[in-house]
């Protein structure tokens, strides 16, 4: 196993610029020693939301406009962040589980929110992930089944949101699984028009180029072998032209988490799951005939590679993942602030570099790059900020750590 941090002397900085331009700020550090949850070995870790749960953290893709800063999403009760405004209540008798989308930094401020809108009927979010453009994220909006307010059978559709200015687009208003997990990719060089009818794909993001994974099927743990990939390519003039991924033969029956696009828009990387101590990885073109490839577990690992993530900087291309003891339950239950389980015993984060190509056989498509890179002795499943400061975790207890 070798221990490493990627060095930012000579490497080109991915930092990908927005194509809107609201006033920029910096995070606030807890730098004072006092204040800072853990410093240590392995960085600074900051608490997020306290010792209340969250889900679905996703790091931030913007650091110019929200560096430090974590997307997530609450359950019912206090919310331990500083409240920014009015609207963002924090106490329990006002906080409603999935009520809200949260961006927050490593002190707690709140920097970015959107609330449910019950008077256009919507009674909850999930499955909120930063897109592969720092400017959108995407997640599922839940819906009362039969058109009232009573929140009670909801059905879910996917969109997305503008961070820049709040402007919501809808790719399915109904349909669509409560754990389909959804991911957004958008050409970075998307140019937004100020007179585009944000109707349309292109009127909303700037271009045609988009692109959408997500998991149909059964959510019922029981039949979980029905899950599948949708990947949707809105490249033909804004019409989205949907296709099924195939899945690994030898795993028809197990279920489907998070696919997210690579960079290039060419691939997805998921997980498979039979129950929570069981899991893999697996890298797939993103092609009605292209085979899934499990991502190997070497002789190194704690276990087989959980809650994958891409992660590009400059030219070099990752795969980042956290690993868990064997037996352990997927996601982390320990408090990560104490010193006596920041030494991989709760579990570690990992990456290791790939190259990939598109439209060749199977055996060409995936090439690894050097051996495994320890980042974190602690697993964090957020992903990795792309100026590679920070990596996030979420689900008992969530944090932001700050590489060494």
């Amino acid at each position: 196993m070798k221990k490493m941090h990627l060095p930012l002397e000579g490497l080109l900085s991915l930092t990908l610029l927005a194509c809107y331009s609201p006033e920029s700020f910096e995070a606030e550090y807890l730098d004072d020693e006092s204040k800072v949850q853990n410093s240590s070995e392995i960085g600074k870790i900051y608490t997020v939301n306290g010792d209340n749960q969250v889900c679905n953290p996703s790091i931030s893709q913007d650091t110019v406009n929200f560096p430090a800063s974590m997307l997530w999403l609450n359950f019912q009760g206090d919310l331990d962040v500083k409240s920014p405004d009015s609207e963002y209540t924090v106490s329990i008798s006002k906080v409603r589980q999935h009520d809200r989308l949260t961006i927050s930094d490593t002190a707690k401020n709140v920097k970015w929110y959107l609330m449910r809108d019950l008077s256009k009927g919507e009674c909850q979010f999930q499955d909120p992930e930063w897109s592969t453009h720092p400017d959108y994220i995407i997640a599922l909006r839940g819906h009362d089944i039969e058109g009232g307010s009573g929140c009670d059978v909801l059905d879910y559709g996917v969109f997305a949101v503008r961070l820049s200015d709040k402007k919501k687009f809808s790719f399915y208003d109904k349909g669509i699984i409560e754990v389909a997990t959804p991911h957004l990719w958008v050409d970075p060089l998307a140019e937004l028009k100020k007179d585009g009818d944000a109707s349309t794909v292109k009127g909303f993001f700037g271009t045609n180029e988009v692109r959408l994974t997500y998991v149909d099927g059964d959510e019922d743990a029981t039949k979980k072998g029905t899950q599948h990939i949708v990947f949707v390519d809105y490249s033909n003039g804004g019409k989205g032209k949907s296709i099924k991924l195939k899945k690994p033969a030898n795993r028809s029956d197990w279920g489907i988490d998070s696919p997210l696009i690579s960079p290039d828009g060419k691939f997805v990387v998921y997980q498979m799951d039979e129950n929570n101590v069981t899991w893999e990885t697996y890298i797939q073109e993103l092609s009605k005939d292209a085979e899934a490839i499990k991502v190997p577990r070497t002789k190194d690992m704690m276990s087989e590679p959980a809650q994958p993530h891409w992660f590009k900087f400059g030219n070099r291309l990752f795969v980042l993942w956290a690993e868990f003891p064997q037996g352990s339950p997927i996601f982390n239950e320990k408090h990560l602030t104490e010193k006596s389980v920041q030494d991989g015993s709760a579990g570690r984060t990992v990456m290791r570099e790939i190259r990939l190509m598109a439209g060749v056989p199977r055996d060409l498509a995936v090439e690894w790059v050097g051996e495994n890179i320890e980042i974190a002795p602690i697993p964090m499943i957020g992903g990795r900020s792309p100026d590679s400061k920070f990596i996030s975790t979420g689900y008992e207890y969530a944090y932001l750590l700050q590489l060494p």
